[in-house]
């Protein structure tokens, strides 16, 4: 077999190990929210379908796929049905440049060790954000192509939460990128190997720990979670963008979030913690554990904190987090200045 067809087929391999393993967490992370949920407000949560509720998913997959898929009238067809592949599908993409782990030879079946990511390309993070950006463009051609008022609203609201958004998220990424001195992932997660002071691993949420808080709490209102899901209120706009959609065009809108909740996580666990790293080493079970850990705040938060009013959601990202996350990366580029640090 040639190299070409051997990387050919390992790259086809990858893609469909992560495709797969992504669905399965949007899946299961709709299970894990209703249990957590559930236990924090003193109820069971699913029980019913399975041992502990576990196929409650599948159950509302077949549910959704064999729901009849109505498309009203009033709606501007083209658009209402390119609205939810725009969504889902940058949520995937976005994953691409992720590195999960360090490399694997499947206990000795390969030939020669493989790396465990996609792809490793000197603009990652520039990638991510890019990729992930146009998910709302699925949310606005949604609302929009609805014909609804309230479709239309929820619209509005998420293009304008995700500029509100994007900036301060941007910039408590640029002290990261100013210490590291790369765009790179795979630059960012090998310069947080070794101890800042054992056992205090080298990562950057103790050196960048503002940062940290800035990038996670955006990550909350990009993703359009609690306290931020205004583009979605239901006591204010029925179900906003999604108001009209049912069958599986419905389920693409939530599958699209909770990927990318989990793309969110997974760029937390990789710019600030150290993404794979470990006592042992880098392995996919350290960067699955973290990336757990932050979804588990993401469903704490939902089920702790009440939706903000929109005028507040717009005063907290434009006067709060902004400039705040501009002093984080005065500090932080004088700091790395004096001390000579990033390349």
């Amino acid at each position: 077999m040639s190299e070409l067809m051997e990387a050919l087929i390992t790259m086809l391999v990858k893609v469909g190990v992560v495709f797969a393993t992504l669905l399965f967490v949007a899946a299961y992370l709709v299970w894990l929210e209703r249990k957590v949920i559930a236990d924090i407000q003193v109820r069971w949560g699913p029980t019913r379908v399975g041992p502990f509720g576990l196929l409650q998913p599948i159950a509302d997959g077949i549910k959704l796929f064999f729901k009849e898929d109505l498309i009203p009238g009033h709606v501007d067809r083209a658009l209402f049905l390119l609205a939810p592949a725009l969504s889902v599908i940058p949520a995937f993409l976005a994953f691409a440049v992720v590195p999960f782990g360090g490399t694997t030879t499947l206990f000795g079946l390969l030939p020669k060790p493989v790396p465990m990511y996609l792809a490793d390309i000197d603009v990652g993070v520039l990638y991510v954000f890019g990729i992930t950006s146009l998910g709302v463009y699925g949310i606005v051609l949604a609302g929009w192509s609805s014909n609804n008022k309230y479709s239309l609203l929820g619209g509005l609201r998420s293009s304008a939460q995700m500029i509100s958004y994007e900036l301060s998220m941007s910039l408590s990424v640029v002290g990261v990128l100013l210490l590291v001195g790369s765009l790179r992932l795979t630059d960012i997660v090998r310069s947080q190997e070794g101890f800042l002071l054992w056992p205090l691993p080298k990562w950057f949420v103790f050196i960048q720990p503002v940062g940290f808080v800035i990038f996670f709490t955006c990550a909350l209102a990009e993703t359009n979670r609690a306290p931020f899901d205004l583009p979605e209120a239901e006591t204010e706009l029925v179900a906003g963008f999604h108001s009209e959609y049912s069958s599986m065009k419905f389920a693409m809108f939530f599958m699209a979030e909770y990927i990318n909740m989990a793309t969110a996580s997974a760029m937390a666990t990789t710019l600030f913690l150290g993404g794979p790293l470990g006592p042992l080493g880098p392995s996919p079970v350290w960067f699955v554990g973290k990336v757990l850990v932050l979804l588990f705040v993401f469903i704490w938060f939902r089920a702790s904190l009440p939706r903000f009013r929109y005028d507040q959601l717009m005063t907290f990202g434009w006067k709060r987090l902004l400039p705040l996350a501009f002093a984080n990366l005065i500090v932080t580029a004088v700091a790395a200045a004096a001390l000579g640090m990033g390349g």
